[in-house]
């Protein structure tokens, strides 16, 4: 599989939204999506984009499931949002049969996705969120399928983002 990248600038919380909305958006069933920054580099924000992209009820909040390793939400697509910040490596995830999730007919989105990520699928849309600048700024890079790059970045460019 050829890969690519495409790397954009979040100004605010709700630029984050958006990219989540857009990566969401195009999605589908099967996709993993790694996602890899520090804390508070909007990780979960980016989640709730890309759960309103999979028509996720606005009832439900999505929250990150630190505590409870996965949250699961239905919508067109149902989410699966693994938090896997308090596991030591892929053996812990192994455990709870992780690999279903990645196999469904939903989208799987993993934050601290770099402890494992060597276990993910080739397929795998990897993430990397990082400050840049401004509190509210982010640089966000996306590498994954050239395909699905290639489909991002007009998306990215008609939201102004590129």
């Amino acid at each position: 599989m050829e890969k690519g990248d495409v790397a954009i600038r979040s100004r605010s919380s709700d630029d984050t939204d958006e990219v989540g909305f857009i990566i969401g958006g195009n999605a589908g069933p099967g996709a993993v999506i790694a996602l890899i920054g520090d804390l508070g580099a909007g990780k979960t924000c980016l989640t709730r984009g890309i759960a309103k992209a999979l028509g996720i009820n606005e009832g439900y909040y999505v929250t990150s499931p630190t505590f409870t390793l996965l949250n699961e939400y239905p919508g067109r697509l149902n989410l699966y949002h693994f938090d896997i910040y308090r596991l030591r490596d892929w053996t812990d995830l192994e455990d709870i049969g992780c690999e279903e999730y990645f196999d469904s007919d939903g989208v799987t989105v993993i934050e601290w996705a770099e402890k494992i990520a060597s276990a993910l699928p080739e397929r795998a849309l990897f993430v990397y969120l990082a400050h840049s600048g401004g509190e509210e700024t982010r640089t966000i890079r996306i590498e994954g399928d050239i395909d699905m790059i290639l489909r991002l970045q007009e998306d990215f460019q008609r939201g102004g983002f590129l």
